[in-house]
């Protein structure tokens, strides 16, 4: 890092809007909630978040894992985490510094798809779906085996250690038993079956020890003796329409919470059997498929009675006994962020996502908004804002044009085709109206009040895309390694103004200085090219920002126009300046997989977004 500027490394970021949970249909999403009731965790993509309950923007992620990450617990201490992917491997690390990896152990040769603690911090059980095994016992410092798992004839969904001496084990499968276990080390005792007859998906300990619980996608609750495993009762019988995903037990052990796919999340009362509340998630009367809830919590530790739930779109809902409905909903994106972009005031960041869901960020907080109405089926490709309206467009590789109404936070319904799979879309003025410019393979088409105008054939197939604010010069940048420039006519054509072949590789981001004075040119080999624009003549002032070493995805201009913020798919994000071109600012492996969009926000502040499904805020100091 350059003595003479700062830029936060990721672990250190002012701020981490972290992704939401990665969630599968029909399968449970495991959360964690630590001893003292302060911090959650849970896996997304091939990353593990940890978030504060109170202000999610104060959050870590762990980036060691090389695969999908599945599910994470933390120790009855709360100083570690132990971590488990669809690779068979476990990691266990610091929970608080979420760097220090404690030990790396291979499980099962398969998918983890649950972690339990004993009571001491000191013995796990990685439970999944393996072949030779599905689990196995191992010491958290050095890996060593503390036992067997077995009893089980297909994989295993879930996992729960007693607290409490003597050491008690249980684990539920898709083979509808649930086997339990003496410690230490682990041994087979019983196996209770006839209780679900179909997938066991949730097991968990009373906190005092005193009982056991197990749901399944048979709808039903069954509670256990937590000593000897024997089934005591059924309670709730009917109550669930759909499969229960997950079960958490309250602090006092009186009380569980179970959701389910029928879009509820219920409090029990263990002695009657009686459900006390029930929340229903998503609009009155509507079956939605993303309501489902896939995942629950109840924090220990606290005196409000909070229950967090996640439902299948990631979304953790925040709920409290005696409360009709949710009290906040903390939403982010669950997949690779590949589009952003800034509203002309500064304070809210869109970004687009490769499975086509859009968000608002409140710059100042850091809270996701989800944006109403139709939105893209699948990647989103392009954002540009208007400068003289509230609005946002998109292009996504649902081949068509979209319009975001930014006060309303809602698509407006109008949805145009392109003429083919748009790369990018930006706003230029002329003649009074704002243009809509998009392009595609075919060149570039602009539309007008939602209609297309005409399409602009290229020598070359385009590749991006910028356009000066509040103007009508737009740039292009194609396979033939050239950047053209054009003026974008009363008529909608666009009348070529002139060629920069400088560039050795083909174009790959774009972008004007807010004057219109400089033209930033990222290319696929990592190097960007810096212009000038004198007496209207575009002439290159430096070649010297070139620390990338993969295909530059975004650049975004500082407020004065003196710097510059670059993001690209080798994880890293760089901060130049024109005063001294040789001079750059770093954070390296910002986003796991690659950085897909970044923005200046205000000065001394950026923003980027990529693959890790995550936006983190930067602090830039000393740049000249």
């Amino acid at each position: 890092m350059s003595s003479r500027g700062v830029l936060i490394e990721s672990a250190n970021a002012e701020a981490i809007w972290a992704a939401s949970p990665s969630t599968t249909r029909g399968s449970p999403t495991p959360l964690s909630s630590d001893s003292k009731g302060q911090r959650i965790a849970y896996a997304s993509n091939k990353s593990i978040f940890v978030r504060s309950i109170d202000n999610p923007a104060e959050c870590k992620q762990y980036t060691q894992h090389t695969a999908q990450t599945t599910v994470a617990r933390f120790s009855p201490s709360g100083y570690y985490i132990a971590s488990g992917d669809i690779t068979g491997s476990v990691r266990v690390w610091d929970a608080h510094g979420a760097e220090n990896t404690k030990g790396e152990y291979h499980i099962i040769a398969g998918r983890i798809n649950d972690i339990a603690w004993d009571g001491d911090s000191q013995r796990i059980i990685a439970v999944g779906d393996g072949k030779e095994r599905f689990g196995h016992c191992i010491t958290a410092d050095s890996g060593n085996s503390v036992g067997e798992i077995s009893g089980h004839s297909s994989r295993i969904n879930c996992v729960s250690v007693r607290q409490q001496r003597p050491l008690r084990a249980a684990t539920g499968s898709d083979d509808t038993s649930l086997c339990f276990f003496h410690g230490v080390p682990f041994k087979f005792n019983t196996s209770v079956r006839g209780k679900h007859d179909k997938f066991i998906y949730g097991t968990q300990f009373s906190p005092d020890g005193s009982a056991l619980v197990s749901v399944g996608s048979d709808r039903r609750i069954w509670l256990y003796d937590g000593k000897t495993g024997e089934a005591t009762k059924q309670i709730g019988e009917g109550e669930h329409k759909g499969s229960i995903f997950g079960v958490s037990w309250s602090p006092d052990s009186k009380k569980l919470v179970t959701c389910s796919g029928d879009q509820t999340v219920k409090i029990w009362d263990v002695e009657t059997g009686e459900c006390t509340q029930s929340w229903r998630m998503g609009e009155e009367g509507s079956v939605s498929i993303t309501d489902q809830q896939v995942g629950v919590t109840w924090p220990a530790g606290r005196s409000d009675g909070l229950i967090i739930s996640v439902d299948l779109e990631g979304n953790l809902n925040y709920l409290r006994e005696g409360k009709d409905k949710p009290v906040r909903v903390v939403r982010g994106h669950q997949k690779a962020v590949t589009a952003a972009g800034v509203l002309v005031d500064s304070k809210t960041l869109f970004t687009g996502s490769s499975d086509g869901s859009t968000r608002a960020w409140d710059l100042t907080s850091g809270a996701a908004e989800f944006i109403d109405g139709e939105m893209h089926s699948n990647y989103v490709s392009g954002l540009a804002a208007s400068p003289s309206e509230s609005r946002v467009y998109s292009v996504g590789w649902d081949d068509t044009l979209r319009t975001i109404d930014a006060s309303q936070r809602s698509f407006t319904g109008t949805s145009v085709k392109t003429s083919g799979q748009p790369l990018n879309v930006v706003v230029a003025t002329s003649g009074g109206k704002t243009h809509a410019l998009v392009a595609t393979a075919k060149g570039i088409t602009a539309f007008v009040d939602g209609s297309e105008a005409i399409t602009h054939s290229l020598a070359s197939p385009a590749t991006c895309m910028a356009a000066l604010p509040s103007s009508d010069i737009v740039a292009v940048g194609s396979e033939d390694k050239r950047v053209r420039l054009f003026k974008v006519g009363s008529s909608t054509t666009l009348q070529p103004i002139t060629e920069l072949t400088d560039p050795t590789h083909p174009p790959s981001a774009l972008a004007f200085s807010p004057s219109g004075s400089h033209l930033a040119v990222g290319l696929t080999n990592g190097k960007i090219f810096v212009y000038t624009n004198t007496s209207g003549s575009w002439t290159l002032e430096t070649n010297r920002w070139s620390a990338h070493t993969a295909r530059v995805t975004a650049i975004a201009w500082s407020p004065d126009g003196r710097k510059a913020v670059s993001g690209a798919l080798d994880t890293n994000v760089f901060v130049w300046s024109l005063g001294d071109p040789g001079k750059r600012v770093k954070a390296l492996n910002a986003h796991k997989e690659g950085v897909g969009g970044v923005a200046w926000v205000a000065e001394g502040r950026v923003v980027s977004a990529g693959a890790d499904a995550a936006a983190k805020v930067w602090k830039v100091e000393g740049m000249p």
